[in-house]
């Protein structure tokens, strides 16, 4: 049997119809999980393909301490099978050494922090710009109650889910990061990231993942202000699925909920079976 890497790469002919026909006459937002559907899941699973997921609302539900956020074990399981099947990376914008624990024994192929920029080096002049913005904020929001500064080394995130009024709290935060040098702000679920202005994003960490492992086409899963940086990606080959229907968002499907990316999960790993059978 070839190498997981490798099970795609002998289909290589269909990954150009695939790139085609994911890009023409698709109207954003709709439900992948939708039967009409399934030919693209179907389309994937037969392209040589790296699939990628966001951590934190995408495979691990969202919870009030960031520091509890964890898998189901079903998901897990289905994590493993089809990361068994594709190249298949996590891009998240926790520090890579905090999910490379939560998803240890697993298998995936790379896990990508910081919003992009782990696991490549990055100047020290970066650090040094997040270190004072950290020394910055603890000034001008340490005395707020239930707001906690996540120091990542190579960005930081303000958290808020935890505030009795977290109105305030969000506009005392947005107030003392615009003073901030270099900075880049990226909202989400009752926290604000920080990163250096020009530093990668998602999307150029995902076509770097794309590039690295050989593949022709990406499909990426996530569900906040900071996967849209992928979504937004002027890019046929890369399809985007966000986590819960928003008509902003750029990304071409969605699935309903959290708890819909396992369903998501089996239909990648049940197809891509499929396909080897074919």
């Amino acid at each position: 049997m070839p190498r997981k890497a490798d099970r795609g790469r002998a289909k290589g002919r269909r990954t150009q119809s695939l790139t085609a026909s994911t890009a023409a006459g698709v109207t954003p937002s709709r439900n992948i999980l939708a039967p009409g559907n399934r030919r693209v899941l179907a389309e994937v699973a037969a392209a040589n393909a790296l699939v990628a997921f966001d951590y934190d609302g995408t495979l691990a539900p969202v919870v009030s301490d960031p520091r509890a956020a964890t898998m189901r074990g079903e998901t897990a399981d289905l994590l493993e099978r089809v990361a068994n099947a594709y190249p298949c990376v996590i891009i998240s914008g926790r520090a890579q050494e905090d999910v490379l624990r939560r998803v240890e024994g697993i298998g995936v192929f790379e896990v990508i922090g910081n919003h992009g920029l782990e696991p490549w080096a990055w100047p020290n002049t970066h650090v040094d710009l997040v270190r004072g913005w950290r020394r910055s904020l603890e000034r001008r929001l340490g005395a707020l109650p239930g707001v906690v500064i996540e120091d990542k080394v190579f960005s930081l995130a303000v958290h808020y889910r935890q505030s009795p009024d977290r109105n305030a709290a969000g506009r005392a935060i947005a107030s003392a990061a615009a003073e901030l040098e270099g900075v880049r702000l990226i909202g989400g679920k009752c926290v604000v990231n920080l990163a250096p202005r020009d530093a990668p994003h998602k999307g150029t960490a995902l076509q770097a993942a794309r590039e690295q492992f050989g593949c022709d086409v990406a499909f990426y899963v996530g569900d906040d202000e900071t996967d849209e940086d992928v979504f937004a990606l002027d890019d046929p080959a890369v399809l985007g699925v966000r986590v819960g229907s928003r008509r902003t968002s750029r990304a071409r499907y969605y699935v309903r909920d959290q708890r819909s990316v396992d369903l998501l999960l089996a239909q990648l790993f049940e197809l891509r079976e499929q396909s080897w059978r074919s």
